[in-house]
Parts: C-alpha cells; structure tokens; sequence
C-alpha cells in the first residue's frame, strides 16, 4: 500500500468512527448515514485510491476541476455529486458527469438542468439548497433559496422532465440567527425536509454536515455528511 493509500485508509477509519459514533448516541442505525467525500483540489489519483477503499460517493464544487477529474475517472464505480454553486452556463458540462447536483436554489436553474437532462435522455438527481441565512425565498450568501422558497421550487423540480427531486442540503450558515449553530441549522433543515416529503415523500435525502460538524449534522437527522479534510487534509491554497 502507498503511503498516500495508508494515509486515506488511515483518516477514512476516524471518519467512520466519528459517523458509528454519532449514531450510536443519536440511536440511529450506521446504514442510515452516507458519506460523500469532497475530493475538491484533489487530484484524480486520490479519487482512485478512495475508490480502492470502498468510497462510492465524491463530490466536487467546481466544473473547471471537476469535469477533467470525472473524465480521468469515469471507469470507477461513483456516484458524483455537484455541491457548488453552479451558472447556467456550466450545466451541460456538469450534467456529463454528475449523477446529483445538490445546489439547486432557482428556477432558471432547474430549467436548464432539465433542458440538459431531456437533450440527453436520463434522469438526473436533485436536491434543493436551502440558506437558512436568509429570511424569505432570497438566496443567501453561499447560495441557496431561503426556506419560504422551497416548496415553490420543489414544484417546479418535480414537474420538470427528466429531474427527479431526492431532497435538501444545506451550509451551515456564517451569518443570521444561526451563525455559529449549526445543530440548530441541521435541525431547521430536517423540519423543512419533513414538511416537503408530505407533498413529495420520494424527497428523503438530507445533505447536511461537514468535516468540523458532521456530528450534529447526524443528530438531526442528515442522510448524508459531506467531508473532505477529515478524509484527505487540509486543502492547498487555490490559485
């Protein structure tokens, strides 16, 4: 084994031990939790490794390193989520490769991920951003619709052709009522996903959590955590 390997097994262990943990005291089943790792600025090599390690979901939040990265790695068994914020005038390019884009936070979004899904003849996963930092249907800093938005654009996920609507994520937030809280977030977050699955109960996906809080984010009931330090290090500086 490579000593990058060794290094991945290592962390993925205490990553998985953190997860067994967390559900353990929220008595919560192991199964019921999915980690995705967020192999950004990483280079393809270490998704391959991961990959050796049993990782099936990675996610990426920029086209520009994502779509070589998927490309270079299209042979292996993944599952690539976009997490990103994400223009319009990337989604064909991110459409080739992603099999869940979790940002989704307008309509004109939605009508472009569907255009692109229609033009090539699959479905495509989403989820909706929700940005508990702001207080009506606005989006808020790091992306996202504000809660009184969601059901609107559920609706319109749901009747658009080729999208199928799994659920919400969110980013804890950095400012607003919950600064600082991110259990209250994820708690926050976990309601509205109740409330969205009486209308559209195939949405059970909760993306919530990441390396610094993936504990509350298992307390509140998050379906899937989102890590990347805890995995694979601290990031290199973007240029």
């Amino acid at each position: 084994m490579t000593d990058r390997k060794t290094e991945l097994a290592a962390n993925l262990a205490r990553v998985e031990e953190r997860i067994s943990a967390a559900c353990a005291t929220a008595g919560r089943k192991r199964e019921e939790v999915t980690l995705i790792v967020v192999t950004k600025t990483y280079p393809a090599s270490d998704v391959r490794l991961l990959a050796e390690l049993g990782v099936r979901h990675v996610a990426e939040n920029r086209d520009q390193e994502a779509a070589p990265k998927a490309a270079e790695c299209a042979d292996l068994p993944l599952i690539w989520h976009f997490v990103g914020q994400l223009q319009t005038n990337k989604v064909r390019s991110v459409f080739s490769y992603a099999d869940v884009v979790q940002s989704v936070d307008r309509k004109r979004l939605v009508d472009a991920l569907s255009r692109a899904a229609v033009g090539a003849a699959r479905e495509l996963g989403v989820l909706i951003q929700v940005a508990l930092d702001a207080d009506s249907s606005e989006r808020g800093a790091r992306g996202g619709v504000g809660p009184d938005g969601v059901e609107r654009l559920a609706e319109d996920v749901a009747e658009a052709e080729g999208l199928r609507l799994d659920g919400l994520m969110t980013v804890a937030p950095l400012t607003g009522p919950y600064e600082g809280r991110p259990r209250a977030a994820f708690d926050r977050l976990v309601e509205i996903s109740s409330r969205l699955r009486v209308a559209h109960p195939a949405a059970t996906m909760v993306s919530a959590g990441m390396s610094s809080d993936l504990e509350e984010a298992v307390a509140a009931g998050a379906t899937h955590v989102r890590v990347g330090t805890a995995v694979l290090g601290v990031r290199p500086r973007l240029r």
